[in-house]
C-alpha cells in the first residue's frame, strides 16, 4: 500500500473516536467557523477554482461536467447556507429512541451512532468537499475526501479552510483529510482498505461508480445514474404539467435529478406534447419518441429501445405514449434508474397508486425532479443520492451517516 495513503488511513481510524465522541457544540462551531472561512476567502476560492476551469475548458470536458465543476459567488453562498442549514439540525449522535421495559425490568432501546470512517470518491462538484465536510463532522463521522483532478485546485484551498475551522473548534485534524494526489491507482488502496474505512460512498460519472461497486471490498452507498421520469396523468392540469415538465428538463441539464424522459397518457398526448414541444424547441432541447409520439410531433427523432433507458445529462429528451396509469406505472419501472419519478395529476387514487408502486427512491407527485437533493428535503445538503434499498435511500444526509445500536440499562437482572 502507498505510504501516503496508509498515513490518512491510519490519522482517519484514530481520530474517528474522539470525532465520534465531540460535543453538539464543538461540532457547530466548527461549522460556524468553516462559513466564516468562506466568507472571508470568497474571492481566493473562486481564482482557485478558475484554475481548474482553465484545465477543464483546455482538456475539452464536456459542458455538463464543467458546469459541475464552477464555483461563483453565488455558489460560495449556497455553501454557506448549507452550512447554517446542517448547524440547525439537532445532533443525532447519543439519541435514544424507542425504550422498552422489558417484564424483568430490563429497558432496551437504540442508540444513534456514526458509522465510523467514510470514503468519498467524487469527481467534479467541488461544492461537495464543503458538503461532506459539514455532514461528516456533524454526525461524528472522520471522513476522507478524494475529489477528481479536474477539481484539484478548488479542492485543496477548500481543504485548508476545513483543516483551519477543524484547529478553531479544537476538534481532531484528521476528521476531515483531503487526497492530494491524483493517481488513480491510490484508489485501489483505499477501496479496498477494509480495516480502516466503514463506507464508501462515491459521487460522478456512472463508469466511475461501476469500478468502486465492482472492485471495492467495503460497503458502498450509490447511485448509478439518473434516468428520471415524469408521467402526465389523463387527469393532469396542462398547464401546471407544461410548467413541471419544462422546470424539470431545462433548469439544469447537467444534474441526476433532471428529467430524462417524459411517459403521456393517450388521452392528453396529442394537446400536450404541442404544447410542451413548442417549450422544449424554445430551449432547443431535442426531441426522440415513440411511434405514437411521432405521429404527433412529425419533425422529432424516432427513439431507439436505448433511448428510454438513458440519462442525457444534455438537452435531449425521451417520449413514450401510454394507454393507461398501470402502463406508466410498468414502463418507468422498466427503464428507471430508481433515482426520482414524479406523477402529475388531480387524480387522488392515481396519485397514490404512483406513489406505492413505483420503485424509486424519490417519488413526486405535482412538483419538478430537480427538488430530488438533501438542500431541498431539508437535509442542510447531502453527500450524495442512494438508489440502494439498504441502509440509506434518496439523499443521504445526517441520519443517512449514522446507524443505530441496542443498548440495554439493567439492575442487576440474571438470565435463568
Amino acid at each position: 500500500m502507498d505510504k501516503y495513503i496508509k498515513n490518512l488511513l491510519i490519522n482517519a481510524k484514530t481520530d474517528s473516536a474522539s470525532i465520534a465522541n465531540a460535543s453538539s457544540l464543538s461540532k457547530n462551531e466548527f461549522l460556524l467557523h468553516l462559513e466564516k472561512q468562506l466568507v472571508s476567502n470568497k474571492t481566493k476560492i473562486i481564482s482557485e477554482n478558475k484554475k481548474d476551469l482553465s484545465l477543464a475548458k483546455k482538456n475539452d470536458l464536456d459542458h455538463a461536467f464543467i458546469d459541475r465543476l464552477v464555483i461563483n459567488s453565488k455558489t460560495v453562498d449556497s455553501m454557506c447556507e448549507g452550512l447554517r442549514n446542517i448547524h440547525s439540525l439537532n445532533d443525532p449522535i447519543g439519541n435514544i429512541e424507542n425504550i422498552n421495559v422489558r417484564p424483568n425490568g430490563l429497558k432496551i432501546g437504540k442508540m444513534r451512532v456514526p458509522l465510523g470512517v467514510i470514503l468519498i470518491i467524487y469527481e467534479s462538484r467541488p461544492n461537495v468537499t464543503i458538503d461532506v465536510a459539514a455532514l461528516a463532522v456533524k454526525s461524528g463521522n472522520s471522513v476522507i475526501l478524494r475529489g477528481g483532478s479536474e477539481a484539484l485546485h478548488s479542492n485543496l484551498f477548500l481543504g485548508k479552510l476545513i483543516q483551519k475551522a477543524l484547529q478553531l473548534a479544537k476538534l481532531p485534524p484528521s476528521a476531515v483529510q483531503i487526497v492530494n494526489k491524483t493517481d488513480r491507482s491510490l484508489v485501489a488502496d483505499l477501496i479496498t482498505a477494509k480495516d480502516y474505512i466503514d463506507v464508501i460512498i462515491p459521487r460522478g460519472g456512472k463508469g466511475l461508480i461501476k469500478n468502486i461497486s465492482d472492485n471495492a471490498k467495503i460497503p458502498v452507498i450509490k447511485h448509478l445514474d439518473g434516468n428520471c421520469h415524469i408521467y402526465v396523468d389523463e387527469f393532469a392540469s396542462l398547464n401546471q404539467a407544461i410548467n413541471i415538465v419544462e422546470n424539470s428538463k431545462t433548469q439544469r441539464y447537467g444534474t441526476c435529478n433532471t428529467l430524462e424522459s417524459l411517459v403521456v397518457h393517450k388521452s392528453i398526448a396529442d394537446q400536450f406534447l404541442k404544447k410542451i414541444a413548442s417549450k422544449f424547441k424554445k430551449h432547443k432541447v431535442e426531441m426522440r419518441g415513440c411511434n405514437e409520439t411521432c405521429k404527433i410531433l412529425t419533425n422529432i427523432t424516432k427513439a431507439t429501445s436505448e433511448d428510454f433507458f438513458e440519462e442525457y445529462l444534455a438537452p435531449i429528451i425521451s417520449i413514450k405514449i401510454v394507454n393507461s396509469l398501470k402502463a406508466g406505472i410498468d414502463f418507468i419501472n422498466k427503464h428507471s434508474s430508481k433515482h426520482s419519478e414524479a406523477i402529475i395529476t388531480e387524480n387522488y387514487t392515481h396519485a397514490q397508486t404512483f406513489l406505492k408502486l413505483i420503485d424509486s427512491s424519490s417519488v413526486m407527485v405535482n412538483a419538478s425532479t430537480r427538488f430530488a437533493d438533501g438542500f431541498e428535503y431539508g437535509l442542510g445538503a447531502e453527500v450524495g443520492i442512494s438508489t440502494d434499498k439498504f441502509h440509506a435511500r434518496g439523499p443521504v444526509g445526517l441520519e443517512g451517516l449514522t446507524s443505530e445500536k441496542y443498548i440495554v440499562y439493567g439492575e442487576g437482572q440474571t438470565r435463568s
